[in-house]
C-alpha cells in the first residue's frame, strides 16, 4: 500500500481596504486552475484560509497566522493586490507583515494570480 503524503495547507493574506471592493475571485481562480503563483502545487494542496490584513498595520496576520498553525498550515501567500504598484497603492507593511509570518516559521509566498 502507497503511503499517502500529508497536503500542502496554504492561506492567502489580502489587503483589508481593497477587500471592500474585490470579492478574491482572481486568487481563487488561480488557485483552482493551478496557475501563476500556484503552479507548483498539486491536487491535493488545500487552501484553508483567505483572510483580510485587518487593515494598516496588519494587527490580524499575527493572531490569524498562530491561529491556523494548528489546522497544518505550511504556506502563506501575499496577494497580488498587496503587492502592485499601479492598480492599487502597494502596501505600505509588507515587509513587517512578511516577518510575522516567517517568524511564526511559515513559509512565505509573493503573489497570487499577477
Amino acid at each position: 500500500m502507497e503511503e499517502k503524503t500529508k497536503p500542502t495547507k496554504i492561506a492567502v493574506v489580502r489587503c483589508d481596504i481593497i477587500s471592500e471592493a474585490c470579492p478574491g475571485v482572481g486568487c481563487f481562480k488561480a488557485f483552482n486552475e493551478r496557475k501563476s503563483h500556484f503552479e507548483a502545487y498539486n491536487e491535493d494542496t488545500q487552501m484553508i484560509a483567505f483572510f483580510t490584513c485587518g487593515g494598516c498595520s496588519g494587527r490580524r496576520v499575527y493572531r490569524l497566522v498562530n491561529a491556523l498553525k494548528k489546522y497544518g498550515l505550511d504556506v502563506v501567500h501575499l496577494s497580488s493586490c498587496m503587492l502592485m504598484e499601479d492598480t492599487y497603492p502597494k502596501c505600505p507593511n509588507l515587509d513587517s507583515i512578511k516577518k510575522t509570518i516567517q517568524n511564526a516559521g511559515i513559509k512565505v509566498i509573493e503573489g497570487t494570480h499577477h
